[in-house]
């Protein structure tokens, strides 16, 4: 397969399901698909611990009949005999469709699609990914003494296509390929707790993933936590890193779900568009499109062009994220953010926090590497399905970070943070200018006052 080839040719599909759903004398049909060929590996000790080889398919058809009732039906067999028979199963279910809530074409399905760059790369094969990979590990090991092991690693290869097509003339379909590497090192010393850390790295294909820096960033996070102390419980000023402020403004993003709102399990209801919801000090958008989001694709499930979003400007919610069906309930467009389904889900796709134009925080002068106050530095939240409430506000989670005092950073050797999200969005002290791109969004350093740390003594 060549860097442009595809394994969907949507026109042809286009045509078939055309011919085939007129002969079945089905009016009104879409189909939506994700492909996804993966190859990957990982390395215990220089020797391959697992390699992998696959492709992923997920083909799903909807039908409406004569009563406007929708079925939904999966295939992987795109021949004639298999999509005649998806059309013929999903036009069966659609007699048990839900008569309260059918999904209908997004508005928006033909409307031109934004142009983005994103390069497709030639596959390197299994070969030089192990042969990466091993040298990888050695250069890790051979960072620092401390450093034993590399117990978590994998370095792989994607290729993904999407495609949707409607009975009304929409067609879409985007190809692109991501490349990702992540290492978790383990260090030891003797009469000490093994201590683990690690990067991650993404690009648009092996060649262009910067190894040595996702080495470095592992050695040295992994060597920082192995001088730890036990952390006092009580109330600390907080500075979250950006992998951990978008973990958790990810865990909650049901604030800003308009399925979520209408399914009761949001914080928010109907009526909190214009509500102060965070500090103002606060903006968040959901751009899809940002330069850093290596696997952007321009269109969702329903077809939906992929747009920019402003969720909150200066603290206030602004809009939510929408599939066809919950923007027709809320009389608005739909913004790209859905999958196909009868109901279809509804979720972000890559969060983008800065600090609100104009706005001066209440500690302008706190820098996480300046700074002489005494506060914990958060670097990773760790069992967020565990330890997130969504539909309740609340979190409790552990977490690797440091107690930093005039600039000296302790790692903590283990401790629990706690809090409400509504509470701690509107108890941002500061937000720093700097926005670091990351592999799951965008965000500066992230200040909050008196937020609760339960540790070992």
């Amino acid at each position: 397969m060549n860097n442009k080839s595809t394994l969907i040719n949507e026109l042809f599909l286009k045509d078939k399901l055309n011919t085939l759903s007129k002969e079945i004398n089905i009016k009104k049909w879409d189909f939506g698909a994700s492909v996804n060929n993966d190859i990957s590996v990982q390395i215990d000790k220089g020797e391959p611990k697992q390699t992998k080889a696959s492709q992923k398919s997920n083909i799903t058809i909807r039908v409406w009949n004569s009563e406007n009732l929708v079925g939904t039906t999966s295939t992987s067999d795109l021949s004639d005999v298999g999509l005649r028979k998806a059309l013929n199963k999903a036009l069966e279910a659609s007699m048990f469709g839900n008569n309260n809530e059918t999904p209908d074409f997004s508005k928006l399905s033909k409307t031109d699609l934004p142009l983005i760059k994103r390069p497709i790369r030639e596959s390197v094969g299994i070969t030089k990914l192990i042969n990466l990979l091993i040298e990888a590990e050695s250069d890790l090991i051979n960072s620092h003494n401390s450093i034993k092991s590399v117990p978590y690693n994998g370095l792989s290869e994607n290729r993904y296509e999407r495609v949707y097509i409607n009975s009304e003339g929409a067609v879409r379909h985007m190809l692109l390929t991501q490349a990702s590497l992540y290492l978790f090192a383990r260090a030891e010393e003797n009469g000490r707790k093994p201590r683990s850390s690690g990067s991650i790295k993404l690009a648009h294909g092996v060649n262009e993933l910067d190894i040595n820096n996702c080495i470095k960033e592992a050695a040295t996070r992994t060597i920082d936590h192995l001088d730890y102390h036990p952390i006092t419980t009580g109330k600390y000023l907080v500075c979250f890193k950006p992998e951990a402020f978008l973990d958790l403004i990810t865990a909650f993003s049901n604030i800003y779900n308009a399925r979520s709102v209408i399914d009761g399990v949001s914080l928010s209801t109907k009526e909190s568009i214009g509500n102060q919801v965070a500090s103002e000090i606060l903006s968040l958008s959901d751009n899809g499109l940002h330069k850093s989001n290596i696997g952007a694709f321009t269109f969702d499930g329903e077809g939906t062009p992929t747009q920019d979003i402003i969720i909150i400007k200066d603290g206030t919610l602004k809009n939510f994220i929408h599939s066809e069906a919950t923007a027709r309930e809320y009389g608005v467009n739909p913004t790209g953010h859905a999958s196909i389904g009868a109901k279809a889900s509804v979720s972000p796709d890559w969060p983008v926090i800065s600090k609100s134009d104009g706005i001066v925080s209440l500690c302008p002068n706190l820098n996480f590497e300046k700074s002489k106050e005494t506060f914990v530095l958060v670097e990773n939240l760790n069992a967020l399905h565990a330890g997130i409430k969504a539909s309740q506000g609340s979190f409790s989670l552990p977490f690797d970070g440091w107690l930093v005092k005039n600039g000296m950073k302790k790692s903590i050797e283990s401790a629990t943070i706690a809090g409400d999200i509504i509470s701690l969005l509107n108890n941002i002290i500061q937000i720093e200018n700097k926005q670091f791109e990351t592999h799951q969004g965008v965000s500066p350093h992230i200040w909050i006052n008196e937020l609760s740390i339960t540790g070992d003594s």
